[in-house]
């Protein structure tokens, strides 16, 4: 998963995500994929996610499109940032017009630097997530997106 662009809106950030030729489309492709999420960001178990199923996340962590966990991954990320979890993402994706394996992340945001550092580090913890690399600490870059927060109020 790569991300390719990243458009600051008024209301919200649109990411395009692109899928590698033989890269995991689906969560399910990836063996351990939703345990590893858990563990690195155990409050995804809190996540509601408008699906057709009716599943909660936790069911949906397992079997989805990769761009959709980075949306929640995102989301998630900003919520231990100090934004509201009450703002809304959303995955959506138009192969005809984009090309195969081509999706458009948007989410919400009250902060527009916590928002992009949010992003830069979801990127990072999908990559683990997907096996290419280690876990990066969540914790401290976190308290670092935290701090911007403080810096912009003062």
């Amino acid at each position: 998963m790569k991300v390719h662009a990243v458009t600051v809106c008024p209301d919200r950030v649109d990411v395009v995500v692109g899928i590698d030729e033989g890269g995991p489309m689906r969560t399910s492709s990836v063996p351990g994929v939703a345990e590893r999420a858990l563990r690195v960001l155990p409050t995804l178990e809190q996540h509601w996610c408008d699906n057709p199923a009716g599943r909660p996340f936790t069911e949906e962590i397992a079997d989805t499109e990769v761009p959709h966990l980075f949306e929640h991954v995102i989301m998630e990320i900003m919520a231990l940032s100090g934004s509201p979890r009450t703002l809304r993402g959303q995955t959506r994706w138009d192969f005809k017009k984009d090309g195969r394996g081509v999706f458009r992340v948007s989410v919400e945001y009250d902060d527009d630097l916590v928002c992009l550092g949010s992003i830069k580090l979801a990127n990072q913890v999908m990559q683990h997530l997907l096996g290419t690399s280690d876990a990066p600490d969540v914790d401290a870059e976190t308290a670092r997106l935290r701090s911007l927060r403080v810096r912009q109020a003062s």
